[in-house]
């Protein structure tokens, strides 16, 4: 049963990491073309959590080693709520710097699809990581789950701003979409540092 989990586990892990190097190369493309600094860090956020989903590889494939299983298991925790950590720091830098300078980003159709199509398979894809966390008592993969929630809250968030900046040019909706996501990436990074999220499931 537990290697059923972990096997589903490392899948879900494979198709994160396609996912988000897709969504990253994509992103970042249509962000620099249209000056959108909430598209660019969305691409920045597929990076670090293309990060997160190989070191959640690397602690699914060591699952076997029950001896360093919970050593494995701390140290994932840690790098994961480090990528979270870096993640507030760019999108704080980058889009307090756009509101600063008034940069007015241009209108993405590419970004608006791409953030609708990631508004649809993330929240399955953290839906499916909580259940396969619970059934292996894994504490690294939860953070991870909500890493992948909080790309689905950037795509809404992004997809609003996006959006709002092409029907009513609103280009400050933009950077202020990205801000709206800070509380919850900072909040989510140190508990994943201090060891503090559960193991807990839907």
């Amino acid at each position: 049963m537990r290697h059923d989990l972990v096997r589903r586990g490392l899948h879900l892990e494979y198709l994160t990491v396609g996912w988000n190097l897709l969504e990253a190369v994509i992103a970042v493309s249509a962000g620099i073309l249209a000056g959108s600094i909430a598209l660019v860090g969305f691409g920045v956020d597929s990076v670090i959590e293309l990060s997160s989903g190989a070191i959640l590889l690397w602690r699914l494939a060591s699952d076997r080693e029950e001896e360093s299983r919970e050593r494995i298991e701390a140290r994932a925790l840690q790098l994961v709520g480090a990528s979270l950590l870096a993640l507030a720091a760019y999108v704080a830098i980058e889009a307090a710097k756009t509101l600063i300078e008034g940069e007015a980003p241009r209108t993405s159709y590419i970004g608006i699809g791409l953030a609708i199509a990631s508004l649809i398979v993330m929240p399955l894809l953290a839906r499916a990581k909580r259940r396969v966390a619970a059934g292996i008592a894994s504490r690294a993969l939860v953070p991870d789950s909500r890493q992948t929630d909080i790309c689905a809250w950037l795509s809404a968030s992004l997809l609003a701003g996006l959006v709002l900046n092409a029907w009513l040019g609103w280009w400050w909706s933009d950077p202020a979409a990205a801000l709206l996501m800070l509380p919850f990436i900072a909040k989510e990074g140190i508990e994943a540092l201090k060891g503090e999220r559960p193991c807990a499931c839907d």
